[in-house]
């Protein structure tokens, strides 16, 4: 029976005892998890940080608008690709286990982000330097489509059940503090260089800082052993055919419901994390420096905000945070996107209460999918759900906020993309089966 198949206000199953003492869950057990995601999301996010210099160094076409969009549909074709991403290494991660497959995911974003930071542009050889970017950009695609799906299978699988929501919710938070680090740097960068060297060469800068932290991530995944959920159903998982067959034959219905919980968690974090900065630029007027440092703070409060989230989705259980988290998103946006437009300290203030909205969906989401699926699969299910998510709701959020104030003139108009997001995770949200405390190996079909 899938997970999902049950009726949305069916009681929660018993709480089992954890079968991994809370001693094992070690602070270097959520580190490994956590690293991975640092490292993709630092790498995602300074490329939508310093997306307009890229768009005039690499797509040159007269028109600033034009040149942007190009720019944001190469960032968008990294989430087109991370469900395949998340195909090729959930295989490998569920026939063969957690560690390898997070050690080889960190280490293919590390060189194609170094790839990103030393490639030539359009003044040195033309489109061509448009294509290499492109290469590189898919490189991180498949790389990312790996990578949250094992990491939250690798700490879900070694956390006690009555505190999974809060070291799952750790997980996110390497995601959410890539992109602060993220910000940090390039806001860092623009203030020591300034904008005349940022211009030129200095925007490499941070993609080349994605090398060192590649390795260190690597070092760190390397030192670890195999979670006990996967060790204790190796016998299992040898007898069963390729895990995405299994996944969309059985438990397609959990696949689907990760998908809809996931629309309103990556539109939410690429239009207030990624987004809303460009516009503080564009439409507002506000200068690139501030914009970064208002990004920077709503960063780093989401951050701070989000093991709150994991611990209360573990007293309240998952489904009421993502039901107040969507609800939230309806209601707030469009009075969040006339703050923006108010003054430094008012746009400042949205973009944090915005921010907030992300945080709960972040600080829930990887326990609850880790929930949805049986070890056999879990990889493959979290990875697939999750990045079939990006791909339409993540990926494409800046180019269609960005073409949304161009075409209709109202730089309101991205609060009803947020708004419309927010619905399809609602109704999701709605007829969620409540997983809190569940032991993860009785999640058997």
């Amino acid at each position: 029976m899938d997970p999902q198949s049950a009726t949305p206000h069916m009681p929660a199953p018993p709480q089992h005892a954890a079968e991994a003492p809370e001693a094992e869950v070690q602070p270097r057990v959520v580190l490994a998890g956590a690293v991975g995601s640092i490292v993709e999301y630092f790498d995602f996010g300074v490329y939508g940080y310093v997306a307009t210099i890229i768009a005039a160094k690499f797509f040159v076409t007269g028109d600033d608008t034009a040149a942007l969009l190009l720019t944001l549909a190469t960032f968008g074709l990294a989430f087109v690709l991370r469900p395949l991403g998340g195909i090729v290494f959930g295989h490998f991660g569920d026939k063969h286990g957690r560690k390898n497959a997070l050690a080889a995911t960190v280490v293919l974003m590390a060189i194609a982000s170094g790839l990103i930071g030393v490639l030539p542009t359009y003044a040195s050889i033309g489109v061509g330097a448009a294509a290499l970017l492109v290469l590189a950009r898919c490189m991180q695609g498949i790389a990312a489509g790996g990578e949250l799906g094992g990491a939250a299978s690798f700490v879900a699988e070694y956390a006690p059940n009555e505190k999974r929501g809060l070291l799952c919710a750790f997980v996110q938070m390497g995601a959410l503090a890539g992109s602060l680090l993220a910000s940090l740097v390039v806001t860092l960068l623009f203030t020591i260089l300034g904008d005349g060297v940022m211009n030129d060469w200095g925007w490499r800068i941070p993609f080349l800082i994605a090398i060192p932290l590649g390795v260190v991530g690597l070092v760190i995944r390397a030192k670890l052993g195999e979670t006990p959920a996967f060790t204790a159903a190796e016998d299992e998982i040898e007898e069963e055919s390729a895990p995405i067959v299994e996944l969309l034959r059985d438990h397609w219905r959990a696949t689907l419901t990760c998908v809809g919980l996931s629309i309103l968690l990556f539109s939410a974090y690429y239009v207030v994390y990624v987004y809303v900065n460009i516009h503080l630029q564009r439409s507002v007027g506000m200068e690139t420096r501030t914009a970064f440092w208002s990004t920077t703070l709503c960063l780093a409060v989401a951050v701070a905000c989000m093991p709150f989230f994991g611990r209360l989705s573990d007293h309240i259980g998952r489904r009421p945070v993502f039901l107040g988290a969507s609800v939230a998103a309806i209601v707030l946006p469009l009075p969040g996107f006339m703050l923006l437009e108010s003054g430094t300290a008012g746009a400042i203030l949205a973009h944090v209460v915005l921010g907030l909205i992300d945080s709960a969906l972040m600080g829930v989401a990887l326990s609850a999918y880790a929930e949805m699926f049986p070890t056999r699969v879990r990889f493959t299910g979290i990875a697939l759900g999750f990045n079939v998510g990006a791909a339409l709701a993540g990926g494409t959020a800046p180019y269609v906020c960005t073409w949304l104030v161009d075409a209709t003139g109202s730089p309101l108009s991205p609060a009803w993309f947020l708004m419309g997001t927010a619905v399809i995770t609602l109704l999701t949200a709605l007829r969620m089966r409540e997983t809190k405390g569940l032991n993860l190996k009785t999640v058997t079909a």
